[in-house]
């Protein structure tokens, strides 16, 4: 039997050997000097090598501790060098790093903005209670929990937000081999169902008439008079424009190509550009055109303007949230271009929401440029006669209706 003293005297020599313990546990000192505990032992059959720890980190008194309980497991047929291997893979495969692997596979299809709230869900509310656990022991009722906590604090569309993720992520888990099914599908129904709110904005063609003309008076910075002339004409979500770069702009040829780093279903997209728009931006290139952004803050120019400017503008013109936000120019475009009989594919493209059936995706994108022109052309000049007189114009004929 070894003790301290002969474990501590142990010296490296020129060959690796064993100093022997008992019930098969020995001692093993390579030429490093690394001292090394092991368990050799049968189990159906076939000799097998635990490690146990090396020493001084690992005492004898704990080395056989840890031999003990080994005996045990093999005692009632339970090879411990697998049982430890298996809780060494489950640690391995928590929620944590299977929600990072999803991320960085993630992240290039994302927008910035898309990724800093999966970042937020995960790190805010799933990481920070299921993080740690092995994916294989997540259960429907545990993401249910989490959404809970959210419910109760009155965000119910975060609640539905972190289910569809956590969803996401165990799905991975499952395609990579590291759960059998993801859980959160028996989550249908359990959630508060959320209270669809519609961005508010103006679609009557008179008080139409009335905001573009106060625009035009607007007498704030001139980038962000800029912006809020730009936004009924290319109607794009409110984070494309205002983040916009110079470098996405061919005046020229009247196209404004964003990225799909930027968008939010995260494909490039294509925005024709009216003469309007064009005679906007050309005065604005006058001002802005040696930055990188279109619509620069006024604390540093390598940052663009925040969230709030449009709003914030539309404030100052006397709107109220309840009537007009910067996201409403989008329904705006939408609801009176399907009024004057666009075709609603046509519209939707422009409006770069997702089409389910990805054939006829390809096709839109490939086939329906010109036809986009021609309505980004057809609203600027709609927009342009309510602006000038008040009176609606027919948007395909150019003619003032009666």
């Amino acid at each position: 039997m070894l003790t301290e003293a002969t474990v501590r005297s142990a010296k490296p020599a020129p060959k690796a050997y064993k100093r022997f313990d008992e019930k098969g546990m020995f001692l093993f000192v390579t030429p490093t000097g690394s001292r090394l505990w092991r368990l050799k032992y049968r189990i159906h059959g076939k000799e097998k090598l635990l490690a146990l720890g090396s020493y001084p980190e690992v005492s004898l008194k704990r080395a056989r501790e840890k031999r003990d309980d080994a005996r045990s497991l093999i005692a009632d047929g339970i090879d411990p060098a697998a049982k430890k291997r298996a809780e060494r893979e489950a640690t391995a495969d928590t929620l944590a790093v299977i929600a990072d692997e999803y991320i960085e596979l993630r992240r290039e299809h994302m927008s910035a903005r898309t990724l800093s709230k999966a970042r937020w869900i995960l790190d805010d509310w799933l990481l920070k209670y299921l993080g740690s656990r092995p994916i294989a022991t997540i259960k429907a009722a545990d993401i249910l929990s989490v959404c809970r906590r959210l419910e109760s604090r009155g965000k119910l569309e975060t609640a539905h937000r972190t289910r569809a993720l956590a969803g996401r992520v165990l799905r991975y888990a499952v395609a990579t081999g590291r759960l059998e099914r993801d859980p959160t599908a028996d989550l249908r129904g359990a959630l508060a169902p959320v209270t669809v709110r519609h961005h508010s904005a103006i679609t009557d063609p008179q008080q139409i008439g009335e905001l573009l003309r106060a625009i035009d008076e607007y007498q704030g910075q001139p980038a962000t008079a800029a912006a809020l002339r730009l936004a009924p004409l290319v109607f794009v979500r409110p984070g494309e424009l205002r983040a916009a770069e110079w470098s996405e702009f061919d005046l020229d040829k009247a196209e404004w190509r964003i990225p799909g780093a930027r968008m939010k279903m995260g494909e490039p997209h294509i925005v024709p550009l009216s003469t309007q728009a064009v005679e906007v931006l050309r005065k604005l290139q006058a001002i802005t055109g040696d930055g990188k952004f279109l619509f620069p803050s006024l604390r540093s120019a390598a940052r663009c303007i925040s969230d709030n400017t449009i709003n914030a503008a539309l404030r100052r013109l006397g709107y109220s949230k309840e009537q007009m936000v910067g996201h409403g120019f989008r329904s705006m475009a939408s609801t009176c271009l399907n009024e004057q009989g666009w075709h609603p594919d046509l519209i939707e493209l422009q409006l770069a929401h997702a089409e389910r059936n990805k054939v006829r995706a390809a096709y839109n994108r490939a086939e329906r440029l010109a036809e986009r022109r021609k309505m980004m052309q057809g609203w600027s000049d709609y927009l342009e006669g309510l602006k000038a007189s008040g009176q609606v114009v027919d948007i395909n004929t150019g003619k003032r209706c009666a």
